[in-house]
């Protein structure tokens, strides 16, 4: 059964229906090819969503009208909110964080100007950047049938990153540098498995040593993810399916 998000607007419990637009229609009309009386999931934007299983009713050019069938109480969301600070990397690699971490459970994506980033934005290509990036991780989470779309923020610096630290329950900040905290025992110590978790992944060139004692400073975690080191779009990928598995709901029963 196919995905959508829906704004909560669109969604009227009294009549028990609920009204697709925008460019969901031209997909389900067009490339799904669906028919009235087929099914869709249909889950609302928001952070603690409602979602339902309903039946199209009627196609029409600009909307598509579903009756609702039946309310679905399982939830596809973990336990763990991880949202992920990237140094902003070359090319399509932000767009392949964002879709893949997006399968894995990410919460939330915050780009994040560093050093040793090649990439410089101006104003207009950021706003271009981020309503790409949104976009990628929309796609994902219907693809993936995640509950809610993680959300891109604005793209940050360091100094603007050290002061959200605090926001987190615990911030982890990969850096190949370091040789006594690791990964796997910095999760093993946990013993509360319902955290707000933040990590931090520097760019191709990594995150500079003083840009690391920033983040310490400002009270993030420096870690080890091995002896081998991982490519700008690999770590982020490996630290967040590692959380996901040892704290979260990878590879357990759908949460009720």
């Amino acid at each position: 059964m196919q995905k959508f998000f829906v704004d909560i607007e669109n969604i009227n419990l009294e009549t028990k229906s609920i009204t697709i637009t925008g460019e969901d229609v031209n997909h389900i009309k067009n490339v799904l090819r669906c028919k009235e009386g087929e099914l869709l999931e249909i889950c609302e934007k928001s952070d603690f969503p409602s979602k339902y299983v309903c039946e199209i009713s009627k196609l029409d050019k600009e909307q598509i009208l579903c009756n609702i069938k039946e309310k679905i109480e399982v939830s596809n969301e973990s336990n763990i909110k991880l949202h992920i600070f990237q140094g902003i990397p070359k090319a399509e690699k932000m767009e392949f964080i964002i879709q893949k971490c997006t399968e894995i459970g990410a919460t939330s994506f915050t780009p994040v100007e560093m050093h040793r980033c090649v990439v410089k934005l101006n104003l207009k290509d950021r706003v271009k950047k981020i309503e790409r990036w949104n976009k990628i991780a929309e796609v994902a989470a219907k693809q993936s049938m995640r509950d809610i779309i993680p959300k891109v923020n604005n793209i940050i610096d360091i100094n603007e990153l050290s002061k959200e630290i605090s926001k987190y329950d615990l911030v982890l900040a990969a850096y190949e540098e370091e040789k006594n905290n690791f990964i796997k025992e910095t999760l093993q110590n946990l013993k509360n498995t319902s955290l707000n978790i933040a990590v931090i992944i520097g760019p191709e060139g990594g995150i500079e040593a003083q840009e690391v004692e920033t983040l310490k400073n400002s009270g993030a975690k420096i870690i080890s993810l091995g002896n081998r080191i991982l490519r700008t779009e690999t770590a982020p990928i490996v630290l967040a399916s590692i959380i996901m598995y040892e704290l979260g709901d990878i590879g357990t029963r759908r949460n009720l």
